[in-house]
């Protein structure tokens, strides 16, 4: 780009000003290709850290650092934004450029900056009338995207009401006008009208959405008309209506071209605007998109859908009088205002027509890539799709067969949208094979459902971040998976291979989906019948569950009972982390209702439950009884000090009786027991802390062993742990084997393969692998030495040959 600015621009400042800018760009760019020492070096510098300004100043070259520290500081925290950053391409580059020459242009002499400001606005503003089939069309341009409707809301107002300029709220006192909204627009933008235009909240209409053919998120219009008259007999102007085509949440169309009747019946202004208007612009434009031409004003956010940074948000708007458009602040006398459009003027000459279109075009093949994809997973459903069953197909010339198919492909044509929403539900058999509609749940169910769809949102995000799917809660649904490659693809770079492998990774999440769902009863179940667990209902965590231990022994004092109960808690999550399994524990959410549990994650369908409940209780009543050990371990210690002096004193008092006062003398002892030596035995002691008694030494000496009196009861361990195959972790039992076996265990399979092993008799030639065990005498099992099974090879004397011993039966063991 540097040598196309030095050959095509004279102004050598505006050549310089574009090198500058790729030059900076460039630096920033660059930021993550620094070293590791210099990141290092970076995180402990205080250049970030504010201070004073400088008195001297510093060069650009210093200024573009502080920049790129700034910008890249926490890259490691928020890849995602980095991401956006490094796709942004040299269309990018020419957004920014504009807004650098706007601040250039403004400089120039009045009579220039007109001129070439209305040549700007009046090519953008064809250039997008044309490309958007938005005929004989005036433009707005903004920062904010709510502003357009604002401006144009203003101007309904001045049309509507003579004398506004002039009496001012007085006009709107005697005759309140009303705004009207759909239920599936995006939230706070009624609000933001009224305070914005001074108007009460209850100049605001919202619609709900409830149609009987179709889509759960268009206008109901029956009901839309219903409140006109009933506004209309109440003394109300109904003065503005906003529609969409494409909602916020779920991407669908309004019935454009039945409000539009209404809103002529009534003299009503119609504003539109959601991501479907971007499909204007192809060659192909679906019937109930296409009604949006004929509308009073659409809002067109270029930014997302070209993949353009900071460039302005359009409104499209037709109207007669440029008087009350410049009293509404649609037009501007300033010409540095109308500025505005020069970054989006530079792009879209950079794009050219091609380029923009096929940006969209590539959007809408993703969504329809997607779509393809979801249709083959039987337990994936798209929000807001019309049953197939409920339309007869065409296999006759009857009149209702026709009339059935022209319905339905009306109806699909309305909910075809580039945003794609979809969710995971468990459907039965009859009805996944008939593409029914979903089997009904309770609100349980649904709450569990939700939390699984949010789960799988997350890790789709997280294992294909190119694709920019999000989470979506709508009404009716609950929680889903949306694409919206129109608001991401051109900012993120999705390509045919993103889609490809969010489709793979949403199939190998299913499964994990399916059996956590099964398994959780399974394990509530488990759950119930051991004493020391409480199941805790949280039906927000997309997991297994969730559990407690609870203490065995009773507690008095509440406070000192739940510092315990955390402390035994904490350590179980702890040693469950420390497991070789698959499943995840952990603390739950961080702000959750339920504290002191632990929450377990997803399941595979090879998960044994019965095993993971027993574990958990195993490790529980390990931790408490070593905790009680511990805290009765100063008092045992107390009690044996106390016992041991009574002995002490005791035995002090048996050995005085024993030899007499004059052996305890220093000097009369020592020459009684030179010329009569007293035989004495030493008595020891030793304290038990694991049964807490003091216990004579006797044993140890003569044993030459130590004799704890009471051995401490074993670790307790898990039965289910205790056979495993080699490689398979904890939990998991196996599926080969589940039909001679309990589903819930591999114990069986361990034992039968040992059996198995011993019945098989070793090959000629070599030992046996098993030592067998021997066979009892032939007396014992009322036999001859003769007789019996394998008496030959075992327990049969042979007959005596002469010139060579015999051997003993005993050696042939």
């Amino acid at each position: 780009m540097d040598t196309s600015f030095q050959q095509i621009m004279v102004d050598p400042t505006l050549a310089e000003m574009g090198k500058n800018l790729n030059e900076a760009m460039r630096i920033l760019e660059d930021g993550h290709r620094e070293r590791e020492e210099d990141k290092e070096k970076r995180r402990h510098s205080r250049k970030d850290i504010p201070g004073p300004l400088q008195g001297s100043g510093q060069d650009v070259a210093h200024i573009l650092q502080l920049v790129q520290n700034l910008m890249h500081g926490n890259e490691d925290e928020d890849l995602q934004s980095h991401r956006r950053m490094q796709n942004v391409g040299e269309q990018g580059h020419m957004a920014l450029l504009g807004h650098s020459l706007a601040a250039y242009i403004s400089v120039l002499d009045k009579e220039r900056l007109r001129k070439l400001t209305t040549r700007i606005l009046s090519d953008t503003t064809l250039w997008l009338c044309r490309l958007f089939r938005y005929e004989n069309g005036s433009a707005y341009y903004h920062e904010d995207d709510r502003e357009g409707l604002l401006k144009v809301c203003r101007l309904v107002i001045h049309s509507r009401f003579d004398d506004y300029s002039t009496e001012g709220f007085n006009m709107l006192y005697n005759k309140q006008p009303v705004i009207y909204q759909s239920a599936a627009c995006r939230s706070g933008l009624g609000q933001h009208l009224c305070n914005q235009l001074g108007l009460p909240l209850s100049s605001l209409c919202t619609v709900p959405c409830n149609t009987m053919f179709g889509s759960q998120h268009q206008m109901d219009v029956a009901l839309l008309d219903r409140l006109i008259k009933d506004d209309m007999d109440s003394g109300k102007l109904p003065l503005l209506l906003i529609a969409n085509a494409g909602t916020p949440a779920a991407g669908h169309t309004d019935k454009l071209g039945r409000l539009k009747e209404l809103c002529a019946q009534y003299s009503m202004w119609l504003h539109v605007e959601g991501v479907n208007l971007a499909t204007l612009a192809l060659a192909y434009v679906k019937s109930s998109v296409m009604a949006a031409t004929k509308c009073d004003s659409m809002t067109l956010t270029l930014g997302p859908w070209l993949g353009l940074p900071a460039v302005p948000a359009v409104t499209l708007y037709r109207h007669e009088d440029p008087s009350l458009s410049l009293a509404a602040g649609l037009n501007s006398s300033q010409p540095v205002e109308k500025l505005r459009a020069l970054p989006l003027w530079l792009s879209l000459q950079y794009l050219g027509h091609d380029g923009i279109v096929e940006r969209i075009r590539h959007a809408s093949q993703l969504s329809q890539r997607l779509l393809d994809h979801l249709t083959k997973q039987t337990s994936i459903t798209t929000a807001g799709l019309v049953a197939r069953s409920g339309v007869p197909p065409v296999t006759t010339g009857s009149l209702g067969d026709i009339l059935g198919t022209l319905i339905l492909s009306i109806v699909e044509d309305d909910l075809n949208s580039p945003v794609v929403v979809f969710r995971f539900a468990q459907t039965d058999t009859n009805s996944a094979q008939s593409g029914g509609p979903l089997e009904t749940f309770h609100s349980s169910d649904r709450e569990i459902l939700d939390a699984l769809n949010r789960w799988l949102g997350e890790q789709l995000a997280l294992l294909v971040p190119a694709s920019g799917v999000d989470i979506v809660d709508l009404e009716d649904e609950g929680s889903c998976v949306r694409f919206s490659p129109l608001m991401t693809a051109a900012v993120l770079g999705t390509k045919d291979e993103d889609v490809d492998m969010l489709a793979e990774r949403l199939q190998e999440k299913i499964p994990v989906l399916i059996s956590t769902l099964r398994l959780r009863e399974e394990f509530r179940e488990e759950v119930h019948r051991t004493a020391a667990l409480t199941y805790i209902e949280d039906l927000s965590w997309p997991g297994l569950g969730t559990v407690r231990y609870e203490m065995s022994r009773e507690e008095p004092d509440e406070s000192k009972r739940q510092a315990e109960l955390e402390k035994i808690n904490s350590v179980l999550l702890k040693k469950l982390k420390e497991l070789d399994s698959d499943l995840t524990f952990s603390t739950g959410p961080e702000f959750g209702p339920e504290k002191n549990c632990v929450y377990i994650g997803m399941a595979t369908e090879d998960l044994d439950v019965a095993e993971v409940v027993e574990m958990i209780a195993t490790i529980g009543r390990e931790i408490e009884e070593n905790s009680r050990l511990l805290e009765n371990m100063t008092e045992v210690v107390c009690k044996g000090i106390l016992e041991a002096e009574l002995q002490l004193q005791k035995a002090t008092e048996e050995k005085l009786m024993e030899e007499g006062v004059l052996r305890q003398l220093p000097v009369v002892g020592s020459v009684l027991n030179w010329f009569s030596p007293v035989q004495s035995s030493v008595k020891g002691r030793t304290f038990n802390l694991a049964a807490g008694s003091v216990d004579s030494t006797e044993p140890t000496y003569s044993m030459k062993a130590q004799s704890t009196g009471e051995t401490p009861p074993p670790t307790p361990t898990s039965a289910r742990t205790k056979h495993r195959l080699p490689g398979q972790k904890l939990f998991r039992r196996s599926l080969a084997s589940s039909d001679c076996v309990s589903e819930t265990s591999s114990v069986g399979q361990v034992e039968e393969l040992e059996k198995e092993e011993l019945r098989e008799p070793a090959p000629e030639g070599r030992e046996a692998d098993v030592q067998k065990e021997p066979e009892p005498e032939p007396e014992q099992r009322g036999e001859t030495p003769g007789e019996g099974e394998g008496g030959e090879q075992e327990g049969k004397r042979e007959p005596e040959v002469e010139g060579r011993e015999t051997e003993h039966p005993d050696s042939l063991r």
